[in-house]
């Protein structure tokens, strides 16, 4: 067993008593930072309140120490507006209207004969125009010479038929008279024979011979009447062959006349559907032909707008249609006006578009410069004439029914009766409006009577 050394256990406790005096003067060290940092907090917050409510109090006094600023007495408010004077007169205002151009007759162009094309004019185009007369298209008409040629042949040996009946019903027409000449010689020679038989002058026998000869005189002039019925029957018949192959020689000729297409009239080409070598069965569309000198506007007016216009052509003891109205297309620098009148009335109301549909036919579509169908138009027409009233801008109207009169430079309003208008102009009448009123057109956002304005008038 070893032995135990006992200087080791003095040594080891005043180290240990070493360490525990160190830790505990850290720990004071630790807490007396703690407490300055604590202490050092709450002196900048009160520092901080400090400087907050000196600055408080500093604008307070600042505020209650202001001094008042001088006060401007109130100014009235100026509206500067531009004016017009009050004019009556009897004014026709010029209704503007939009619509579009429309063919007047328009024709779908189809082929009449089957075959291949074998010529194109060179209008057919989309778009091309053509004259009257213009050839448009050639079938090939190969097989319809050949009808034509053969149909001809036929009815020329019907006809050399015809001839040799007609010489054979002459032929048996002139040898039934033969023949009745022979039947009137064997009856007078049978009369001869009675009366020598009666006189015992011949014997019965030869009276026998002489009535067989007869009757073979009768039965050969009744096979020629036969004959000759026969004969005019079958020219009756050759008749309607000839009938019925004159007529077919005629179609045939026709047809062969329809494998050439030409312009039936002056037009603008669309929607073509024919080419070189294409084969086309009768009733193929080849194109759609729009007639250039027909060309009509299509407008829609209110019923207001109809109203008015169908009352003042009664009272000018005239008639809608025939009514004189321009047509305008608004394209490049300049507008392009054409005259044109009214020619019909659309069969329906349009309802779906508010009004009435009319129809204007343009005199000249193609000056000054040719319109084509399609084009965006505007129509202007003469509405019916107003007497007495006087025509204001847009602008002088509130609520369509006020207007405003200047007066010692104090606005006074009028009621009035909007009864027209006139592009940006309105007719009125009024009771309480004289000529000569001067009336505000500036719109003003604020208005009222008694207020002040300043006219801008040059």
């Amino acid at each position: 067993m070893a032995e135990t050394n006992l200087t080791e256990f003095p040594r080891k406790v005043p180290l240990d008593e070493a360490r525990i005096a160190t830790a505990d003067a850290r720990e004071q060290r630790k807490t007396r930072s703690t407490a300055r940092t604590f202490a050092r907090s709450i002196w900048m917050v009160l520092l901080t309140g400090a400087v907050v409510f000196a600055g408080y109090k500093g604008q307070q006094y600042l505020v209650a120490t202001k001094p008042e600023p001088p006060k401007r007495p109130p100014q009235e408010k100026v509206s500067f507006v531009k004016s017009v004077p009050v004019v009556f007169a009897d004014y026709q205002p010029m209704l503007r209207l939009y619509g579009e151009t429309v063919a007047g007759r328009r024709v779908e162009l189809r082929a009449l004969v089957a075959g291949d094309v074998t010529a194109v004019g060179d209008g057919l185009r989309d778009g091309g125009e053509v004259k009257a007369g213009d050839p448009l298209l050639t079938i090939n008409p190969f097989n319809y010479k050949g009808a034509v040629v053969e149909t001809g042949a036929e009815l020329a040996a019907a006809r050399g038929r015809l001839t040799e009946l007609r010489a054979s019903l002459k032929s048996e027409r002139d040898g039934l008279e033969r023949d009745k000449e022979q039947l009137q010689i064997a009856v007078k020679d049978v009369q001869r024979m009675t009366a020598l038989v009666k006189r015992n002058a011949v014997s019965a026998r030869l009276l026998d011979e002489r009535e067989l000869v007869l009757s073979q005189r009768r039965q050969v002039v009744e096979q020629r009447e036969n004959n000759i019925k026969v004969q005019a029957a079958r020219i009756t018949q050759q008749d309607a062959t000839i009938t019925r192959l004159t007529w077919t020689l005629e179609q045939a000729k026709q047809r062969l006349t329809e494998t050439n297409l030409s312009a039936p009239f002056n037009a603008y080409v669309t929607d073509v559907n024919a080419d070189m070598g294409r084969m086309l069965v009768a009733s193929d569309r080849v194109a759609t032909l729009l007639d250039r000198d027909w060309i009509e506007a299509r407008f829609v007016l209110t019923d207001k707008q109809y109203g008015r216009i169908v009352a003042a052509a009664k009272d000018a003891g005239g008639n809608l249609i025939g009514r004189p109205v321009k047509v305008i297309w608004r394209v490049g620098d300049a507008p392009i006006s054409y005259d044109a009148t009214i020619a019909r009335i659309g069969a329906t109301i349009a309802s779906g578009q508010g009004g009435v549909t009319i129809i204007a036919r343009l005199k000249t579509p193609s000056e000054p410069i040719p319109i084509r169908p399609g084009a965006f138009v505007e129509v202007e027409s003469p509405d019916r004439k107003y007497n007495a009233v006087a025509r204001l801008p847009q602008t002088a109207v509130y609520d369509n029914r006020t207007v405003y009169v200047i007066k010692d430079e104090r606005l006074q309003s009028r009621t009035v009766e909007v009864i027209g208008a006139d592009g940006s102009f309105v007719l009125v009448r009024g009771e309480k409006l004289q000529a000569g009123d001067r009336i505000a057109t500036t719109r003003l956002s604020t208005v009222g009577d008694g207020l002040k304005v300043e006219e801008l008038n040059e």
